[in-house]
């Protein structure tokens, strides 16, 4: 198959341009080619910007293809823009959506496909449901050929996903970890989660390149494992060989105390901070056979691993730092004073 993603070196569709190289698909990326050196030698890149219309088509002409895979599509603009690129010139759009987008928290603590969305706390989610529901009016009224695809947490080797941390990613609190002082985790850390493997994840994704079960169809893809946030932190913990101090913060309180930019209102009211767990049992009847083998102690090892061996991404993050040690500081003030 002819297959063009646009996008192909994030966290997610890394692990898919890798998978697919491998096999004997016509494999196209179209990005703006910023990690173009981690692209392997057989996949053709189209370095372009999506958003101009003209190089793109400058650069892939007329061709056709099997599938057309959209990871950095966040808004409906976006999604217009490509209905218009590849309307009658691929028998398959991809859309990358996310499991944020359901509603938080639902009525049922099981998330199926079925599940409402909707999502007050965060308007990455919103964005994302207005997508999807704009792919789909196209499918019903122009039959324009739309799969939807909502990952939830999937992480890869450059980093470790947790729950709170900065906009440097994960490392401060890592290095909080190995010089003994408390970690901040959300609630009381008792909330279920679910953390995938890149490389699970791809699996699952290319088993529905080419589906004719997932045409109109929207799929969840994630492991099987559930976690609690105790649990993940202490995985990160015994990858690191220490034993972590957990301080357990209110979500609520985290929101309204965190810089905007940080934006815990979405990320955690919005997601992280519900108990969640995923039935991928639809995509299992549409990819038989799939599932998911990395269980995430196995995984949080390699990302410690790769971290601690490239110390370019080992990147601090004073600001956190600080913030944090400000939050515990206010929490052990105010219980010292009920205490009396």
């Amino acid at each position: 198959m002819k297959i063009l993603i646009i996008g192909g070196t994030g966290t997610i569709s890394s692990a898919i341009t890798r998978q697919l190289s491998e096999s004997s698909h016509d494999l196209w990326l179209l990005n703006r080619g910023t990690r173009k050196d981690e692209v392997p030698a057989n996949v053709k890149q189209v370095i372009a910007d999506i958003d101009d219309t003209e190089a793109v088509l400058g650069q892939i002409g007329n061709e056709q293809f099997d599938a057309v895979c959209e990871f950095i599509g966040f808004v409906p603009e976006q999604v217009e823009r490509d209905i218009r690129l590849f309307r009658g010139r691929t028998r398959q759009y991809i859309y990358i959506s996310s499991a944020s987008a359901y509603n938080k928290p639902a009525a049922s603590h099981v998330i199926t496909e079925g599940t409402t969305l909707a999502n007050p706390y965060w308007e990455y989610s919103r964005n994302k449901i207005a997508c999807e529901e704009l792919l789909m009016h196209e499918y019903r009224e122009t039959g324009f050929p739309v799969t939807i695809v909502r990952p939830s947490h999937t992480y890869c080797e450059r980093g470790v996903p947790l729950s709170v941390h900065g906009l440097k990613g994960s490392w401060q609190v890592l290095k909080r970890m190995m010089e003994g002082k408390p970690v901040i985790v959300h609630g009381d850390g008792s909330s279920l989660w679910t953390l995938t493997w890149n490389e699970d994840f791809a699996r699952g994704f290319i088993g529905l390149i080419g589906n004719p079960k997932a045409i109109g169809e929207a799929f969840q893809i994630m492991s099987d494992e559930q976690l609690t946030w105790n649990q993940i932190y202490e995985c990160v913990g015994h990858a690191l060989h220490v034993t972590p101090c957990l301080c357990h913060v209110s979500s609520d309180f985290l929101a309204a105390v965190a810089p905007k930019e940080w934006d815990f209102t979405g990320n955690l009211l919005g997601d992280k901070a519900a108990t969640v767990v995923f039935d991928c049992s639809k995509l299992k009847r549409a990819v038989p056979g799939f599932q998911c083998t990395t269980r995430f102690d196995e995984g949080v090892q390699r990302c410690v691993a790769y971290l601690l061996a490239h110390p370019e991404l080992q990147v601090e993050d004073p600001q956190f730092d600080a913030w944090c040690d400000r939050v515990i500081k206010a929490q052990e003030t105010a219980l010292k004073a009920f205490s009396c």
